[in-house]
């Protein structure tokens, strides 16, 4: 008999990280000049600045891929499915990208406090959103 964990445990785990995936994303982001901000710092115009485009999808296709790859990764993790270096390499992984995250938040800050609020709130959102659909998809799938 295969052992699994409860579905809503995996999709909580799952959406969490996910959004953490994202909110790192977001941070590393906007030390590049990628930044949701730029949506309300148009002045005006009609037309959305790359760097906030390119952070909305890439915001949401970590969110995404982050709750689908853990979900799976629970799903298969209750089983024994995971080889030891797999574990390793994943857990090196993450550390690395959330220092990175954290060493970006760090420093000051190149956007204006108000559209950094918004951008880190609508990152927070959609980060979340997509995190779950992600974890909902592979939980259906799997």
């Amino acid at each position: 008999m295969v052992q699994t964990f409860p579905r809503p445990l995996i999709l909580a785990a799952a959406a969490t990280c996910g959004l953490l995936l994202a909110l790192a994303v977001h941070m590393l982001g906007v030390r590049f000049g990628l930044d949701l901000g730029g949506l309300w710092r148009g002045g005006g115009r009609d037309v959305v600045p790359a760097g906030a485009a390119i952070a909305w999808w890439l915001i949401t296709a970590m969110g995404f891929a982050g709750g689908y790859f853990i979900a799976q990764l629970m799903h298969r993790a209750a089983a024994g499915g995971i080889p030891r270096r797999m574990r390793y390499v994943l857990i090196a992984l993450g550390v690395l990208v959330f220092a990175g995250a954290g060493q970006a938040a760090s420093g000051p800050s190149a956007i204006p406090s108000l559209s950094g609020v918004l951008a880190g709130v609508a990152a927070l959102v959609l980060g979340a959103v997509m995190a779950f659909c992600g974890a909902h998809f592979a939980l259906r799938k799997g």
